[in-house]
């Protein structure tokens, strides 16, 4: 897809890299290999615009983060932290409210499907933990060592990973900091699939968008709100009331439901319109 097909142009990038692998689906690699794609402050404010980006481009309907080389991404640059806490040093750049990596206290309107590739400790794993929907590559590694350098997994993991995984296991991640293999991340719930040795996990994160590229985006929008409803802990009617208050009559009003319906009764595929929601 060229940059002529969107809307806007993509923002401008340092610490990774877009590509548009198939329709309306938004690849972004985490691009720092020799420091395990650790992020800096520049680059939480970078993947801010980013994600920003996806959620009001009316061409795109997935995103998919991954990370290059060995790593998903290792956390925070601590080599920064230490040296912008010398005395006499420059402040940095503060946290997008969205979080780490734009990712980990995000409420955006569009998915982001996590390649996780390898290593995803520290910030890294908070980034997975509000992500979508998550795919690891069988050698992947989730971990939570906040605790082994002192310091606590402030942005927004804490709370989240316990509504995911259970009290007890959330206990074991945070207080032990401990490696959790790809394997066992599945068996808890951590992620959603386990990519087969010898198979590209962002190969499997394609397929996912795709499936979710053929339904229409209108829905995909309006469904993920609703799931978004019930994580942040509104009660079940008030919840499935503010959706069919809201967004379910944007969507109602639409061309997309009228679409899919007749493309139902007329035995086709529908032909879906960029979300106007």
């Amino acid at each position: 897809m060229s940059h002529q097909s969107f809307r806007t142009p993509p923002p401008p990038t340092d610490f990774t890299r877009l590509t548009f692998p198939i329709k309306h689906t938004l690849l972004v690699t985490l691009s720092r290999p020799k420091s395990l794609n650790c992020i800096n402050s520049h680059g939480h404010q970078e993947l801010h615009a980013i994600w920003s980006w996806l959620d009001n481009e009316p061409s795109l309907s997935v995103g998919i983060v991954t990370g290059e080389g060995r790593a998903f991404c290792a956390g925070a640059d601590l080599k920064e932290w230490n040296e912008t806490h010398k005395p006499g040093a420059r402040p940095r750049a503060p946290m997008p409210p969205s979080g780490f990596a734009g990712l980990s206290r995000r409420r955006g309107r569009k998915p982001i499907i996590a390649a996780v590739n390898g290593l995803a400790h520290g910030g890294g794993c908070e980034m997975i933990i509000n992500c979508d929907i998550v795919l690891a590559s069988h050698n992947a590694i989730f971990a939570l060592p906040e605790a082994k350098r002192g310091v606590v997994a402030l942005a927004g993991a804490l709370p989240r990973i316990t509504r995911i995984i259970g009290r007890m296991r959330a206990m074991e991640m945070a207080l032990t900091g401990r490696n959790v293999p790809a394997h066992e991340a599945r068996e808890w719930g951590l992620c959603n699939a386990v990519c087969g040795e010898g198979h590209n996990v962002v190969d499997m994160a394609i397929k996912w968008a795709e499936e979710i590229c053929e339904n229409s985006p209108d829905s995909v929008i309006v469904s993920k709100e609703g799931i978004e409803l019930g994580w942040e802990g509104i009660g079940v009617e008030e919840g499935t009331q503010r959706l069919v208050d809201g967004m379910f009559k944007e969507l109602e009003a639409g061309g997309n439901i009228k679409e899919g319906i007749r493309a139902f009764v007329e035995k086709r595929k529908p032909k879906w319109t960029a979300s106007k929601l």
